[in-house]
C-alpha cells in the first residue's frame, strides 16, 4: 500500500536515502543536488549539518523543478571526540576514521530539509544517534576498506552491510545512520502537508 504524497521530490542521489523512503511507500522522484557542502566553514557539528541539508534544499528549490512540489535534503555526519568525519577522500582516510571509531561511541547526525518550489525552506531538523563500536584489530578494518562498502559513505561505514559486525550498541534511529531517519521524516512530511495520509 503506498502513502498518499504530493508531488516530492528527493534532493540526493543516495541509494540508501532512495531506500529508505521506498521501504515506506512514499512516492517520489530524484533530483540531486549539485550544492558542495564541503566549501562551508561552519565548527559546531549541528549547525554544519543543518547548514549543509538547507544548501542542497535551496539548490533544487531554485533549479526549476515543478512549481508546488515539495523538495527534501538531508545531509549526514558522523562525530567522534570533537571531530566531524564526512566520507573518506580515499582508503587510507577511510582507515584513519575507522580506527577513531573502533572501541569507542560516537555521533551521527542526520540534518533533514523540507520545502516547496516556488517558497521558502519549510522546516529543518536534526536527528541524532549514538552507536558504539567494538575493539577492532587493524588487519580487520584493512579487510573492511579493501571490501569497498566504505566508499562514499560518512563516517567510512555503512551499518546496514558488513560494518554492522563491529557494532554493539545503538541508541535512537537506526535509519538515520543509514542516512534518513524514517519516522523523524514521515513526521516532517505530515506536518507540512507532504503526506496527505501515512501509511
Amino acid at each position: 500500500m503506498s502513502a498518499a504524497s504530493r508531488s516530492i521530490i528527493l534532493a540526493s542521489a543516495s541509494p540508501r536515502r532512495r531506500e529508505i523512503l521506498g521501504t515506506l511507500g512514499i512516492a517520489f522522484e530524484v533530483q540531486p543536488s549539485l550544492a558542495d557542502e564541503a566549501s562551508l566553514e561552519i565548527e559546531d557539528d549541528v549547525e554544519f549539518v543543518r547548514e549543509a541539508a538547507l544548501m542542497k534544499l535551496r539548490n533544487v528549490l531554485a533549479s526549476g523543478a515543478q512549481a508546488g512540489a515539495y523538495v527534501l535534503a538531508a545531509d549526514t555526519v558522523v562525530c567522534v571526540d570533537g571531530k566531524r568525519l564526512g566520507k573518506p577522500c580515499d582508503r587510507n582516510d577511510a582507515l584513519r576514521m575507522l580506527e577513531q571509531l573502533a572501541g569507542r561511541a560516537h555521533v551521527v547526525r542526520t540534518a533533514i530539509a523540507l520545502g516547496r518550489v516556488g517558497d521558502e525552506a519549510l522546516d529543518c531538523r536534526v536527528v541524532e544517534t549514538r552507536v558504539e563500536f567494538r575493539e577492532a584489530a587493524r588487519e580487520e578494518l584493512e579487510r573492511y576498506v579493501a571490501s569497498g562498502e566504505c566508499d562514499d559513505k560518512a563516517g567510512a561505514y555503512g551499518i546496514q552491510g558488513l560494518a554492522s559486525g563491529f557494532v554493539t550498541r545503538i541508541e535512537g534511529s537506526y535509519t538515520n545512520v543509514v542516512g534518513l531517519p524514517a519516522a523523524e521524516v514521515v513526521r516532517l512530511l505530515i506536518d507540512h502537508g507532504a503526506l496527505e495520509r501515512w501509511p
